[in-house]
């Protein structure tokens, strides 16, 4: 079921408006069937956990994920029982605790997770989240310098402190205990610290190299309880109902992008339950500044709290995030939800400035070189904590890596970086090889997304080094820009019962996409603007109407396609529309091309 072909040739082989070809997987209707009778499933939601490789003893496992199922043993990870009983002493003790917490969601998450737990021993986590600009990412000696000015006798760093070598090393000079729950990549070479938590640390046998580092600290805290259990003799009713955080946990999995598997799909699915009693005083009061829903599903986390939350480490106070989501107060919590709204609002402001300038220089620079591989973009004055989101768009318009590159008074005395790729294109190898070869002062990443700093003196020489190091990917490229769709549907088709069984095979997200739908030979009774650079749209297949809508598609080709009286087929995705306390169908056009 993993496999695919192009088109059946009702339409053209040719690119759609977004320049991708259509591929459509290999349906064994024999297999299908026989899944359906193993499982008692109809054959639609048969076909769509086929093409994800569920076999038919997995489907309860993967439909209804349970933490006793999935849930990890905590001494499986290298360091964990060291950190639970340091943690443990220093709660009993009294000691002076500080969280080190990235910018991120998943920082926040994290961190709020921590605070929460120190909270019902009645004791304070001191909470110290770096400043993007100023300190950039991670431990700095400064930062744990000033901690220990403070008194704080241990640091907790989560979603960061892996690769902080010389912070560590600091760290132990001036005699300052250090945890780290990290899960980013790393070498052989451990740093010297009280413990360090981290499935992707080379000699861990977790097997939870997958987790967020909000499902990290989940672990330690289940671990945590045990110690509490074991060695001081609590009760598990004196203890944290972990449960309850489950939310937190559900949001910086999702938000971090971590893949959807094993404990992560319990994390989330069960989250989602917690996040449905809206006991979260900071998910509710972001939800109410900015006219939305309480949330409840995947979207309602990544499209609406998610962004909001970011917005502080990216153009505002990076300590907000984590503020709003420990605090059990929603009249705390609401003044510092309307501060990260309106920090979201200029954020999106001044992400669209940056993207129109960066995106007309690229499409300038394809007119000149239509076969280029890497894309750059530059400017002075661009803010560097937007750059990195708008290379993500750029790659997702023009299927190819993109580096987005500011210099100016916020960056320093140098230009920075960020890139973001497509499969295929190792893009942090291609910037390490760079930075090796001197054309940056400092540069790496991973394959899908990368980060440099340099002279701006030397973006000639990076574009040629990139497009050099990029000669031999042009299958790689083709690949990224073929698509495959799940399955054909009729308009008349498009109903609240397939709604509720593509939400059952959920939840959506890394590593496991939400299906992709065709729709043939539909016309548009209707297109018109909405919002900043949306589209509402009423499409007739001649089996039915259907609601739809296309997202930031004005002003662009895909925009320009959607007019009334066209002829499409379309791609997308089938939405439950909560508005008002009433459900409909809407399907999210992904792209579209001319039917033939």
């Amino acid at each position: 079921m993993s496999s695919s072909k192009q088109d059946d040739g009702h339409t053209s082989l040719e690119p759609s408006v977004r320049g991708l070809i259509w591929t459509r997987p290999d349906c064994d209707t024999v297999a299908v069937g026989n899944f359906a009778r193993q499982t008692g499933l109809d054959e639609t939601l048969s076909t769509l956990l086929l093409s994800r490789g569920v076999n038919a003893d997995e489907v309860e496992g993967f439909l209804n994920p349970t933490l006793k199922e999935f849930f990890p043993d905590p001494s499986s990870f290298s360091d964990m029982d060291k950190a639970a009983g340091i943690i443990a002493q220093s709660i009993v003790d009294g000691r002076s605790v500080a969280v080190f917490a990235d910018y991120d969601v998943d920082g926040a998450t994290s961190a709020a997770q921590l605070i929460r737990y120190f909270r019902h021993f009645n004791r304070d986590l001191f909470l110290y989240v770096p400043d993007r600009v100023r300190e950039g990412y991670g431990p700095s000696p400064e930062a744990f310098a000033e901690l220990k000015s403070r008194g704080i006798d241990l640091v907790i760093t989560v979603d960061c402190g892996a690769a902080a070598t010389a912070a560590l090393k600091h760290a132990e000079n001036i005699d300052l205990s250090v945890i780290v729950l990290d899960h980013h990549l790393m070498g052989s070479d451990l740093p010297n610290c009280a413990a360090l938590v981290n499935p992707n640390r080379l000699d861990c046998v977790s097997g939870q190299g997958h987790l967020a580092a909000a499902g990290v600290v989940y672990v330690l805290l289940v671990a945590l309880n045990r110690v509490f259990r074991s060695s001081y003799g609590k009760q598990s009713s004196e203890l944290p109902d972990l449960l309850k955080l489950l939310d937190l946990c559900a949001l910086g999995t999702l938000c971090d992008m971590a893949p959807l598997k094993g404990v992560n799909r319990a994390f989330v699915l069960q989250g989602l339950k917690i996040v449905a009693r809206d006991e979260s005083s900071g998910m509710l009061a972001l939800s109410q500044v900015s006219g939305r829903s309480a949330p409840r599903r995947v979207t309602d986390l990544t499209f609406g709290i998610g962004p909001q939350l970011n917005a502080g480490g990216r153009i505002g106070d990076p300590w907000l995030a984590t503020k709003l989501l420990s605090t059990d107060s929603l009249e705390e919590a609401l003044p510092v939800a309307e501060e990260l709204h309106i920090l979201n609002e200029a954020r999106k402001a001044v992400e669209r400035d940056i993207l129109e300038a960066a995106r007309l220089q690229l499409l300038n620079e394809l007119e000149k070189e239509p076969d280029r591989k890497i894309l750059i973009a530059y400017g002075e004055g661009w803010h560097p904590g937007i750059i990195g989101i708008v290379a993500g768009r750029l790659k997702d318009e023009f299927h190819r890596p993109v580096l987005v590159i500011g210099w100016g008074d916020e960056f320093g005395p140098l230009a920075k970086g960020s890139a973001r790729s497509v499969p295929g294109i190792n893009i942090g190898d291609a910037i390490a090889a760079a930075a090796k070869e001197e054309i940056l002062v400092s540069g790496g990443g991973h394959a899908m997304a990368g980060g440099l700093s340099m002279q701006k003196d030397k973006l000639a020489a990076l574009s040629e080094f990139l497009e050099h190091s990029a000669l031999e990917s042009g299958a790689a490229l083709s690949a990224a820009r073929e698509v495959t769709y799940d399955v054909d549907i009729l308009g008349s088709a498009l109903n609240m019962n397939l709604v509720d069984l593509i939400e059952r095979a959920g939840p959506y997200g890394a590593g496991a996409p939400k299906p992709l739908i065709r729709i043939r030979s539909a016309r548009i009774e209707m297109s018109r603007a909405i919002g900043t650079g949306h589209k509402k749209i009423i499409l007739n297949d001649g089996s039915g109407k259907v609601d739809a809508v296309a997202w930031r598609v004005v002003d662009r080709p895909m925009g320009d396609l959607l007019q009334t009286g066209q002829l499409l087929d379309v791609l997308g995705y089938v939405e439950r529309n909560s508005w008002q306390g009433r459900d409909a169908v809407q399907f999210e056009i992904f792209d579209a091309r001319l039917s033939k």
